[in-house]
């Protein structure tokens, strides 16, 4: 009887004990917000949080444990979109009838000039009329150019995102990296037609309201100073900003914005990718513009300037082309730094023990910049299936255009999400990746092998029906003593590809050994310098 006492009393001393601590607690609140209360030595306990605890009666397990647990629910999305399309709706694009010359761009020259007073008739009479029928259709064709993609892009696309991005939508999306210097480049489109329609109006229509420039130092202002650069820029930038669209389109609030733009009677059923690409189509069709007029001009000072201006764009292009290449493979041998992981010395083989106070002499920090080198190419490359003594393991090549890099897929646990490796990896092949989606990387297998020291192989049937192989071929690392210090055996995953690798490998090693021995002719019979004693 004494110990059921002793136990209940004991009971009841704990429950008192737990209430007071309690209630000690709920007295030394010093902040109280609705549904979250603080203590001090509490890092935001909430309220409905401690009734929760197990040791407490009356626990309501429905109520929320965080009361902004609501922001990412599917009601709290769709109340984004909704925000986002009333803000659409306030949204207001001008009319684009303002400008000049927009009830004539689609006039032909006769009727340009049956609109003019009886005292310019005589316009009609001028033996050079092919020549202004040129020079009205460079006119017409920039101002189509300006009004009907540049103004488009810059009204309805590039000022409904500023304007969405000033009320607090699309905030993350990127609007120099979608429409480059779209700013720059529609202001010069505006200032070359109107300055060009102001001298045809003086020097072709003998107008007396303005004396504009002669249209041979009109071309050399614009195309040597500030046309075919700004178009340069944003074409520099096309690649990324179409890459860039791919992908931010599939969102949800983008896709509305992209619509409601899109659906607007300025863009005449032209969508945005459309009208990205329009300076470009541009820049290649002015050396065909400017040939016409200097074809069919009569003055030969103006047929030499038009022709120097021609031949000026025509070199831009070129030289775009060029940065382009150059562009995209910086980009590409940028991410496949990332993507390639390079063991230290150590770690290659386990023979070489290096003390952990001597490591930091053995850091190869060039190896990374490698690939960057601006005169080296990749040839070829893709996966295969590497044959290690026990197993087959997972390998991909990169084949340059002065060594072979063999490198093994490893796994990550974590896997990039689609968005981001596209966004991250774009210029990548896609057997590459494929490997990055799937959380791998490539780690080098051994040091780089030179053309000059490779030795390739292919395997027959005979020994591919005895050891069990399929597609198989032999990779050889020799020496400059012609010894072999490595050997690889590598598996295609069809025979076409095994020809492919095959083929690849023996061209590059045929264009090395000739350009070295090219260089080596070049760097010998260079004369002697004389020394004189």
């Amino acid at each position: 009887m004494k110990i059921r006492l002793c136990q209940k009393y004991i009971t009841l001393l704990s429950y008192s004990c737990v209430k007071r601590i309690f209630e000690r607690r709920r007295s030394s609140v010093v902040l109280s917000l609705p549904g979250l209360e603080v203590f001090p030595g509490d890092l935001l306990v909430s309220e409905d949080y401690m009734y929760q605890s197990t040791w407490l009666p009356n626990t309501d397990a429905k109520k929320p444990k965080w009361p902004f647990s609501k922001k990412g629910s599917p009601r709290y999305k769709q109340k984004q979109i909704s925000d986002l399309e009333n803000c659409l709706s306030t949204m207001r694009i001008p009319e684009f009838t303002e400008y000049e010359f927009y009830n004539i761009k689609d006039k032909s020259w006769n009727e340009v000039i049956s609109m003019q007073s009886l005292e310019n008739k005589k316009v009609h009479a001028n033996p050079n009329r092919r020549r202004q029928e040129s020079v009205w259709e460079l006119f017409t064709s920039e101002c189509t150019y300006f009004l009907d993609h540049l103004l488009v892009l810059k009204m309805v696309f590039l000022n409904t995102l500023k304007y969405l991005q000033s009320n607090d939508h699309l905030l993350d999306v990127d609007a120099a990296r979608l429409f480059a210097n779209l700013d720059e480049l529609s202001q010069e489109s505006l200032n070359f037609a109107t300055s060009l329609f102001i001298t045809i109006e003086s020097r072709e229509m003998g107008s007396n309201k303005t004396i504009g420039l002669s249209l041979a130092d009109l071309l050399t202002k614009y195309f040597k100073e500030s046309l075919c650069l700004t178009h340069q820029i944003y074409c520099l930038n096309y690649t990324s900003a179409v890459i860039y669209l791919e992908n931010i389109k599939q969102r949800e609030d983008f896709a509305v914005y992209l619509k409601w733009c899109e659906q607007h009677e300025h863009c005449k059923r032209l969508h945005l990718s459309d009208l990205l690409v329009a300076p470009l189509h541009r820049l290649t069709r002015y050396p065909l513009l400017l040939k016409n007029i200097w074809k069919r001009s009569m003055d030969s000072n103006e047929k030499i300037s038009i022709y120097s201006m021609k031949e000026k764009v025509e070199s831009s292009i070129r030289d775009l082309e060029g940065n382009v290449k150059w562009l995209d493979k910086s980009q590409k041998f940028k991410q496949l730094q990332e993507v390639i992981v390079w063991p230290l010395l150590w770690e290659r083989d386990k023979r070489f023990f290096v003390p952990e106070g001597f490591k930091h002499l053995f850091k190869e920090t060039h190896v990374e910049n490698m690939l960057s080198h601006p005169g080296r190419h990749l040839i070829h490359e893709g996966k295969l299936i590497l044959t290690e003594s026990i197993r087959l393991v997972d390998a991909y090549l990169f084949l340059f255009d002065d060594f072979l890099l063999i490198t093994k897929i490893k796994r990550n646990k974590r896997k990039s999400s689609n968005l981001e490796m596209n966004l991250a990896y774009s210029s990548l092949h896609p057997e590459l990746q494929s490997v990055i989606k799937d959380g791998g990387y490539c780690k080098v297998l051994d040091q780089p092998i030179p053309l000059d020291r490779l030795g390739l192989r292919s395997i027959d049937q005979f020994h591919v029906t005895v050891s069990g192989m399929r597609h198989a071929f032999l990779i050889q690392h020799e020496n400059r003593y012609q010894q072999c210090v490595a050997a690889f055996i590598l598996q295609a995953h069809t025979e076409s590809s095994k020809k492919t690798w095959i083929s690849q490998i023996e061209t590059a090693i045929s264009s090395y050994a000739e350009t070295y021995e090219s260089k080596r002719i070049s760097v010998c019979c260079q004369p002697a310098e004389s020394t004189e004693i």
